[in-house]
């Protein structure tokens, strides 16, 4: 099976999304990289401040679809549900 790569935004509506993104960012991120079959996962902040950055590289689409299941129950999934999320994948 072949690497999938995820590269795309996330953009907040406003202040309060930012907020709520910042605050559970960080323990999203260290969940995903403890992930099986996580082999990179970034998100960071752009010059603009309601819109990040998001580069993930998963193992296979077994371990992106994982990814996708843990993270729809998670904190992270809950609070972050109204961010605009524009990705597009490629190794699917």
């Amino acid at each position: 099976m072949s690497q999938v790569h995820l590269s795309g935004q996330l953009t907040c509506h406003d202040r309060d999304q930012a907020a709520v993104l910042a605050e559970h960012l960080s323990d999203h991120v260290a969940r995903t990289r403890a992930e099986p079959g996580c082999i990179s996962f970034r998100v960071a902040p752009t010059v603009d401040p309601m819109v990040w950055q998001v580069d993930e590289c998963f193992q296979d689409s077994s371990a992106l679809k994982a990814h996708q299941d843990r993270v729809a129950g998670s904190d992270w999934g809950r609070a972050s549900a109204g961010i605009d999320r524009r990705y597009s994948i490629h190794g699917l």
